[in-house]
């Protein structure tokens, strides 16, 4: 694994974060593509992040929404 990668997956992080998203999960995957001919690597990166969206207070008691999991 590359320091260039891990650096850019911290920033990636950073900056889900600065917009108010709790990350939830990560995933960083590193291969040599089979499509171009350079030797240099590529990477992937996977971000699970969540956000809750609600009332002032993020308190969805009066929510009527079906879907909604309590």
């Amino acid at each position: 694994m590359d320091d260039d990668m891990l650096g850019d997956q911290r920033r990636l992080v950073e900056l889900i974060e600065e917009e108010g998203w709790d990350v939830t999960d990560l995933e960083l995957s590193a291969y040599d593509s089979p499509w171009a001919d350079e030797d240099d690597p590529e990477a992937t990166v996977t971000i699970t992040a969540r956000k809750p969206y609600g009332g002032e207070d993020g308190d969805d008691e009066d929510d009527e929404n079906p879907f909604r999991l309590r």
